[in-house]
């Protein structure tokens, strides 16, 4: 097993010596206790109530009693310093684990951070408690057995460290089994990460099946792991029966030749209850403590301190050149770029994206239509940073898109926009560089006019006004974070219907501000297909393909593209729903009821999976449209 872990740990508490030194203080009050459970106990046999001097006894059992009030004082003192240090490691290991998962994209980080962080703080305060008590109270007790009779501890000793050193024995192969079971769980957690966000996609792709499967074998190689892990119990208790069962019996069976060659009954009577008060107890948690909580221990803070090797720098793909950083550079670097672009939600589905090329220079336009389910909030996803490829290069502004350095300059506003209780000015102010300090009013006011969020900040009373998202409609929402994504220095804004809420006039009106913002590039996954109309070009998925081109191209090359600008505005008020086709029509393919009825998106719908797909316009006229 790796030292590292061992070594920082060494170097964690040589860094808080003083607290461990008074952990060792007040511990030794708890191997006072322990001295006296059997010695006071002996002596109050021998010296007092065998020999008819019942207050000799009476003080000997006293003396016991007032240990044991002082050892619970000593343990008090012993959990404020236990705190002292296990408070500390988890403020560290947080940091560690927030970092590494905001600099890397972990996509383990959240099954670290809300389960392997709090495992690694619970299992080091108990094998702190744990391990410190059995180290005292053995001491106490072997000291106790020396003072009553050495001979006690011939009978006592061997299955002791027998039943020590098979514990001990097992503890590499339970850590080689716990490790197992923390990976399959990241691993599953990972798979689910991927696949809840996008079950869309898969069901689209027709992947149900091969996602499930893939689920299946991520749970089944948890449930082994976790099943071999419950297999090592068994021999953790024959351990604790070795080494906290067997000296019990063996002074029973003892008893009579150990009374015929000199030992006191007050002696044996102690040495019972060394065994049984002391011992067996303080075995018995060191095994179920160290046994499991300390492997799991060791594999957790492995895992969460590792740091692997820093990745090199992706060179340049596809031709893309890195330019150095000066601002004639700058003004010739494209400020996005994907290169041969491949993304499918598992292992065994269908891909989503599969060798998309794309470019934009700055200040460009770009809209991403196409059905339903077909890829375009992935699309949007990957460019973001949230979602790795399987292949491909991108990059945004020349740098590789999960760079720490892409991070500043590009904002993604999704559907669902986020709002906090705060001001409106708070909100509105969340994404700006702190370096350049807050915008003024007038700057807030001018993005507020552009987005137009003016009759907001107006009905709400200010910009100093609080908020309570609960009381704000979706749109409202959607224009709070609008205004916010446009305040902010990133030149890139990713809009994955981020207008869906707003009616058209108003979306157009947003569009058009970050359109038209100095510098900036902008990229809409459309809502409506006069979202497509305005910008420069037009980025046209259909699953088999993707096209790239200005408007008036796309008509004349892409049906599909045909299709959705003849099909009306996408949840236009008072439009016309057609074709009327009953659902289960003989090609298979349901159309989704479109303006004016509920449900619409001008989508259509599978009654199973399809090897191609037609749009709603093209239903009837058994041809394909152009591949689609």
């Amino acid at each position: 097993m790796p030292r590292g872990p061992y070594r920082r740990g060494v170097r964690f508490l040589l860094r808080r010596w003083p607290v461990v030194v008074r952990l060792a203080i007040w511990s030794v009050l708890e191997t006072g206790q322990t001295f006296l459970t059997g010695y006071a106990l002996a002596r109050a046999l021998d010296d007092g109530f065998l020999d008819g001097r019942e207050a000799v006894g009476l003080g000997w059992l006293g003396a016991a009693a007032l240990g044991v009030l002082v050892a619970a004082y000593g343990t008090g003192q012993v959990y404020r310093a236990v705190a002292d240090l296990v408070e500390p490691l988890r403020d560290t290991l947080v940091r560690q684990v927030v970092g590494r998962g905001l600099r890397e994209a972990d996509g383990a980080a959240v099954s670290r951070l809300t389960q392997q962080v709090e495992i690694a703080r619970d299992t080091f305060a108990g094998l702190v408690m744990v391990s410190r008590s059995f180290v005292f109270t053995v001491a106490g007790a072997l000291v106790g057995l020396f003072s009553l009779d050495p001979r006690l501890l011939l009978v006592v000793g061997p299955p002791l460290v027998a039943g020590i050193a098979l514990f001990v024995a097992t503890l590499r192969p339970l850590a080689r089994r716990q490790e197992e079971f923390l990976v399959a769980d990241e691993r599953l957690a990972g798979q689910l990460g991927l696949v809840c966000p996008g079950l869309g996609d898969v069901a689209a792709a027709g992947a149900e099946d091969d996602v499930a499967d893939d689920l299946g074998r991520g749970v089944e190689r948890e449930y082994a792991t976790a099943g071999a892990l419950a297999r090592w119990g068994v021999l953790r208790t024959a351990a604790l029966a070795v080494g906290g069962q067997l000296p019990l019996v063996l002074l029973l069976a003892a008893g009579p030749w150990l009374l015929d060659r000199g030992v006191s009954p007050g002696a044996l009577v102690g040495a019972l209850a060394y065994v049984t008060q002391a011992l067996l107890p303080a075995l018995h948690n060191l095994v179920h403590g160290l046994g499991a909580s300390g492997s799991r221990l060791a594999i957790v803070l492995r895992r969460l301190t590792w740091d692997p090797p820093p990745e090199p720098e992706p060179e340049p793909e596809c031709g893309d050149e890195a330019d150095a950083h000066t601002p004639e550079a700058d003004a010739r670097t494209p400020a996005l770029h994907v290169c041969g672009l491949t993304f499918a939600y598992g292992p065994h589905a269908e891909p989503v994206l599969r060798n998309l090329g794309l470019t934009l220079t700055r200040g460009e336009h770009l809209a991403v239509v196409g059905p339903s389910g077909i890829g375009k909030s992935t699309l949007a996803g990957i460019i973001a940073g949230l979602l790795v490829p399987d292949a491909g290069d991108v990059r945004v502004a020349g740098l590789p898109v999960r760079g720490a350095e892409a991070v500043g300059r590009r904002v993604l506003i999704p559907q669902e926009a986020y709002v906090f209780t705060g001001t409106l000015r708070d909100n509105l102010c969340y994404l700006r560089d702190p370096r350049t300090g807050p915008p003024g009013e007038d700057e807030l006011l001018a993005a507020a006019e552009a987005v137009g969020l003016v009759p907001l900040v107006a009905r709400l009373g200010g910009l100093d006004a609080p908020l309570v998202p609960a009381e704000l409609s979706a749109g409202e929402r959607q224009l709070i974070a609008l205004t916010r994504a446009w305040l902010s220095p990133a030149p890139l804004a990713l809009l994955d219907e981020a207008t869906c809420h707003l009616d058209p006039v108003a979306e157009e009106r947003a569009e058009r501000a970050f359109a038209a913002r100095p510098g900036g590039t902008l990229v809409v996954v459309a809502h409506r297909i006069s979202s497509a109309r305005r910008a420069d070009r037009v980025l046209v998925m259909d699953g088999a393909h993707a096209l790239c081109g200005r408007h008036d191209e796309l008509l004349e090359r892409s049906p599909l593209y045909r299709d959705l600008n003849g099909a009306g505005e996408w949840g236009e008020e008072g439009a016309a729903s057609h074709p009327p086709l009953a659902l289960r029509d003989p090609y298979r393919v349901d159309p989704v009821p479109r303006p004016g009825l509920p449900g619409d998106r001008g989508h259509v719908v599978a009654h199973r999976s399809v090897g191609q797909m037609e749009a709603v316009g093209d239903l009837g006229d058994r041809r394909t449209p152009g591949g689609e």
